[in-house]
């Protein structure tokens, strides 16, 4: 069985049709897209715009590792992609996708587009700078690496 798997760090802006075209079979019926979008309030703070960072090599490393675990766990997806962007983004673009397609919704193609934006959070290293009107500050998560994260 054929399967199609995409990770990409990306300057340009998400094309959310093209990636789902893209992970789409013949056989598939099902597909799931998540993404993350830069978000112009949080609580009480205003944001202006995002700029995300990464350690390139490895963030697509980790990212490789992110798509072996959702295969092994969702053996009937199909199609698969990882996106990070990285660089600076306006209010409402998208920064993340996560696309997965399954012959049926049934299966395991949500799940799995929750396991993979979940693992991406935890163990690909980018980092976040949000930039509000009154200054700008790193966002830090709240995950602490396992020995299940580190490489293989």
């Amino acid at each position: 069985m054929d399967t199609i798997t995409i990770l990409r760090l990306t300057r340009d802006p998400i094309d959310l049709n093209a990636l789902q075209r893209a992970v789409t079979t013949p056989r598939d019926g099902a597909v799931v897209i998540f993404t993350g979008t830069v978000r112009g309030q949080t609580g009480a703070h205003q944001t202006s715009w995002l700029a995300y960072e990464a350690y390139e090599a490895m963030a697509l490393e980790k990212l490789r590792q992110v798509a072996e675990e959702l295969r092994a766990r969702f053996p009937l997806v199909h199609g698969l992609a990882l996106v990070q962007r990285i660089g600076e983004m306006e209010v409402g673009e998208p920064t993340v996708a996560v696309v997965v397609a399954a012959a049926h919704r049934g299966d395991g193609a949500f799940e799995a587009a929750r396991y993979g934006i979940d693992r991406l959070k935890q163990i690909v290293p980018v980092w976040k700078r949000e930039v509000r009107p009154d200054g700008s500050t790193w966002v830090e998560g709240d995950y602490f690496p396992t020995p299940h994260d580190k490489a293989r």
